[in-house]
């Protein structure tokens, strides 16, 4: 596909540049995404005998030389470190932003670990949806996320801040496209994606009710091994999503030459300054009082010196990759102002743009802060209470989303 010539030509350009090392580390990442070797030196043009080759054999090295080659480069999104191999594939794409479901009976949740961002809010009922923005951190493998739902209002506000059009996955969302009038004009999330020039055919918006599906979304309905519910079983690839994204004109720049970022200014960032001493090691609250299956709490963990999520009191794991506890360097928790139901569908609206106030948890430490957001594509800042913009530690960043007023408990 598209996407994997453009990978191809930046190997040629590395190629021609004697950069050996990086070559063999972007092979290696790249065989490691498709699963083949011999597709790359037809893809490349090249004979097993020409100056670049890596034996079938070999993969298992090649990918265990990308393992261990340093992280120097910095990710936009998020301040992560990666290998030069994966800064490469990053800089043909441009940022995905899925919303991924948080029902209880969904979960866990499949490729969340490798978002570099979350957000994390209710969508309706008190049960929370989230928002992952996929980048830096789904560049090393091939990563699917699951279970893909529909989209909210005001999490097309905090996706709009990742580029004029990023790539945005979700399966349907709020409408009144039946002409009933059950859901508010200010909660109907197609028509927004409309108006944004967002939702058109062969547009960014990726929504298997519209036009996109298989091979980028399929269902899968023995993902958790037992028998579950339809709408949680709806599965993405995000490779097979970039391959479509470039299809359609929406790589890393889009079909005027406009790179994705020409407009994107990213947050601060900073390397790991743990506290000796934590004066928090435990964060917890509640969205919705009636609602304990969603109840959130972070603990801090020193050796790591990030934090390790739970879920109605149990941890949060990703099924994608070996049910690793899902963790976080920057806990951020928003404060925002929660109106509903406003509609016959109980829909809820969440203040997105203007101000309030913020918690940030990041070196066990808490910064008493305040957040803004000026404009639906403007970037949400947060400064600390000297008017200062607070910068993130290097790595994942999640954006709790809370109704003003909720207390938030600390230990």
């Amino acid at each position: 596909m598209r996407l994997k010539k453009m990978v191809i030509m930046k190997l040629k350009e590395l190629l021609g540049s004697g950069k050996a090392t990086l070559v063999l580390g972007l092979l290696g990442l790249y065989l490691l995404s498709a699963g083949t070797s011999w597709a790359v030196f037809s893809l490349l043009g090249e004979s097993p005998a020409g100056n670049v080759f890596v034996d079938v054999g070999e993969l298992e090295s090649t990918r265990s030389q990308i393992m261990q080659l340093p992280k120097t480069e910095s990710c936009p999104i998020n301040g992560k470190l990666y290998t030069k191999p994966e800064k490469a594939i990053w800089e043909t794409r441009r940022p995905i932003a899925a919303m991924i479901e948080n029902h209880a009976d969904s979960r866990p949740v499949q490729g969340l670990s490798r978002a570099d961002v979350v957000y994390e809010a209710v969508a309706e009922g008190g049960i929370t949806r989230l928002l992952g923005v996929f980048y830096c951190g789904a560049a090393g493998s091939e990563v699917e996320i699951a279970p893909v739902r529909s989209v909210r209002v005001y999490f097309v506000d905090w996706a709009s801040e990742y580029s004029e059009f990023p790539i945005f996955m979700h399966v349907g969302g709020a409408n009144d496209f039946g002409g009933f009038g059950d859901t508010a004009k200010e909660a109907r999330a197609l028509e927004l994606l409309a108006s944004m020039g967002w939702r058109v055919p062969g547009g960014n918006d990726f929504d298997t009710i519209y036009d996109s599906g298989f091979p980028v979304f399929y269902r899968n309905p023995d993902r958790l091994g037992h028998p579950i519910a339809t709408e949680h079983t709806m599965v993405a690839n995000l490779d097979r999503a970039y391959d479509e994204a470039v299809d359609r004109g929406f790589a890393n720049k889009d079909t005027r030459g406009d790179s994705w970022d020409k407009v994107f200014i990213p947050w601060k960032f900073f390397e790991d300054k743990p506290l000796s001493s934590p004066k928090v090691s435990e964060v917890s609250f509640e969205f919705w009082s009636d609602s304990p299956d969603y109840d959130v709490k972070w603990v801090y963990d020193s050796q790591s010196n990030s934090y390790k999520r739970f879920n109605g009191d149990k941890s949060y794991v990703d099924l994608e990759f070996d049910n690793v506890q899902l963790t976080s360097k920057n806990v951020v928790v928003m404060s925002v102002v929660e109106r509903g139901p406003v509609d016959r569908n109980k829909h809820i609206l969440y203040t997105t743009v203007g101000k309030g106030s913020a918690l940030i948890y990041q070196n066990g430490d808490e910064i008493k802060a305040t957040w803004e957001k000026k404009s639906r594509t403007d970037r949400t800042r947060f400064y600390d209470s000297a008017g200062k913009e607070v910068s993130f530690v290097n790595g994942e960043i999640w954006i709790e989303v809370v109704p003003k007023g909720n207390k938030i408990n600390t230990k």
